[in-house]
């Protein structure tokens, strides 16, 4: 083939059109099959991106994340059925020019050495749509690739989009350090109210509707499944972990009743001496900053020790005849003081639904109705810091002591059934159910009855006796942490849940609920709500014990505190970072 020279601009005119006929074919075809059988998939794609995205985002713990996640998820969707069809509309757009020029490219084509005479028609001759076609000017290069690839463009852009938002998602999840602690509003200094609600088991929340409690968990940060107490799960052993810090082996309340084997002195819940409560509970630490504390009924906050010495104005004698009312009231008029003289630590304990769940068990509707009394009593309390402006600035902390089992009268391990084993004395017994504590005489060895009641108890012959195990308190499970004091009896017994010990049978008949079991029974986890500028809005946060709680005060209140056996980074796993 020779081209002639003088005709070689027009030539090769033609034949780039020629080349860009044929490119337009073959990409035509091959974006027809592309998009005829791949751009459904572009919708298909973003579902399932979206939502594996949301499964990355729906951890997040606020509520405001949520709903953003939502929202992305939902545009996501649409961004990408919207996208699907649009490409497809203009894909096929591209196709009915892309077929226009593919026609001209069917025709034979040859590249003479002369230049194509030119047609004549007779006057009245209408070209037919591909004649017309083939004699109107080929559309620009530029033009069709544009539309070409702006289609290719909205599909990568969709794609891209998806992965932005998956990896977004992904990031923010973990992002906590975008969200800041709130500033204080009306207070000059941080401000903590703790409430006991005792023997509020976890799940009881879910019993009825609670308004108030429902609002301090939609707007705060909640442990789940519950707040794991200390053992033994008592009210005193654990009323005072919560504020010290420790375990009862280390402050000293290793039960509601014992005995000091050194001095012989008995301890009671009425005991106020300040020789029986080791540590330093949080109303000392505070006063030992030269803050002021209140306490309105707690274990412990009877006792003058230290810096405090239970001022009648802020330390009220426990008194279980004053209502509910005037408790909540009490606390509240102390934020009606000067600001610099309301307490920046505040107790406040109710005795419901504990009296309840050992009258009536567990699952009694009476346990309904001691819950909703409570929840009643939080939303007075959240009213009455509303009406003085303060309820966005306090720390509001609510959470029981321990959880509730019911216990009933077929459940019963009988100590007079071992007798064929060894003869346990009464005076020898410190403490029945749920802690068997036993404490013979030095002239008797303690590992030789814990192996002769063990023998007895799995020998099949006494009634429910493998439900309850003996140990030397120094081989209990580490995980209980009580060994260390002297004030435990040298030999421990474990009991299943919802068991229990008698000397010896009996006529009595009881049935309803009992607590004091091991703490790793889900039963005797109780409730952690806490609300305030600290605390993330609608955030779960893993069980953790109740030792962990007083680093978590002090931080709030932006103290230090005194060495317990709490983890020093706990409080920044539950509390926001301070802008």
């Amino acid at each position: 083939m020779e081209l002639r020279q003088n005709n070689c601009p027009e030539l090769q005119q033609k034949c780039l059109h020629k080349l860009w006929e044929i490119f337009c074919c073959k990409s035509a075809a091959i974006c027809d099959g592309f998009f005829r059988h791949k751009i459904r998939y572009l919708f298909v794609f973003s579902i399932f991106a979206s939502s594996w995205t949301q499964k990355k985002i729906v951890p997040l713990s606020s509520d405001k994340a949520r709903r953003v996640s939502f929202t992305l998820l939902f545009s996501s969707l649409l961004f990408g059925f919207v996208a699907s069809q649009e490409v497809y509309k203009l894909h096929a757009s591209i196709l009915r020019l892309l077929r226009g020029e593919a026609v001209m490219g069917s025709s034979s084509f040859s590249i003479s050495t002369s230049p194509p005479a030119t047609e004549t028609h007779p006057e009245g001759f209408l070209p037919t749509p591909t004649t017309a076609l083939l004699s109107s000017s080929p559309p620009s290069p530029i033009s069709k690739t544009s539309l070409f690839f702006l289609s290719i463009v909205l599909f990568v852009t969709s794609i891209s989009f998806t992965f932005a938002f998956l990896f977004s998602s992904s990031s923010s999840s973990t992002s906590v350090s975008t969200v800041f602690a709130r500033y204080l509003s009306n207070l000059v200094h941080p401000t903590v109210i703790l409430i006991s609600s005792d023997g509020f088991r976890y799940g009881y929340q879910f019993k009825s509707n609670l308004p108030n409690i429902n609002r301090l968990i939609s707007n705060g940060t909640e442990a789940v499944p519950g707040l794991i107490p200390v053992f033994p799960t008592l009210t005193f052993p654990n009323h005072y972990s919560i504020v010290t810090g420790l375990y009862p082996s280390v402050h000293g309340i290793i039960n509601n009743h014992f005995v000091d084997p050194n001095s012989g002195e008995r301890f009671t819940m009425g005991s106020h001496e300040s020789k029986w409560w080791l540590g330093e509970p949080l109303w000392e630490t505070v006063v030992n900053h030269g803050l002021p504390a209140a306490t309105y009924f707690w274990p412990g906050s009877e006792v003058i020790k230290g810096s405090w010495h239970c001022p009648r104005k802020f330390c009220k004698k426990y008194d279980g005849s004053v209502p509910f009312e005037q408790r909540v009231d009490t606390v509240l008029s102390y934020f009606d003081l000067p600001r610099n003289q309301i307490p920046v630590f505040i107790t406040l304990y109710f005795e419901d639904p504990d009296h309840q769940g050992h009258q009536f068990g567990p699952d009694d509707p009476e346990i309904t109705s001691a819950v909703i009394r409570i929840d009643h009593m939080i939303g007075r309390l959240i009213h009455g810091l509303e009406k003085r402006g303060v309820f966005e600035d306090v720390a509001i902390i609510l959470l029981g002591d321990h959880g509730m089992v019911g216990n009933c009268d077929k459940k019963t391990i009988f100590l007079e059934d071992i007798s064929p084993w060894i003869k346990i004395a009464p005076d020898w017994i410190e403490s029945h159910s749920p802690v068997i504590a036993i404490r013979p005489p030095s002239t008797v060895s303690a590992s030789e009855v814990v192996k002769k009641m063990n023998e007895g108890l799995s020998s099949g012959k006494v009634e429910n006796g493998q439900k309850l195990k003996m140990f030397l308190k120094e081989d209990l499970p580490k995980r209980l942490h009580y060994a260390e004091s002297y004030r435990i009896p040298p030999i421990v017994g474990l009991l299943e849940e919802s068991y229990k010990v008698e000397n010896q049978r009996s006529n009595e008949k009881e049935c309803g609920g009992s607590h004091g079991y091991d703490n790793s029974f889900f039963s005797m986890r109780t409730i952690f709500i806490a609300h305030g500028p600290q605390f993330e809005k609608g955030r779960k946060v893993p069980s953790f014990e109740n030792v962990e709680i007083y680093n978590m005060i002090t931080e709030i209140l932006k103290l230090e505190g005194a060495a317990n056996n709490g983890s020093a980074s706990f409080p920044s796993s539950i509390l926001l970072p301070r802008n």
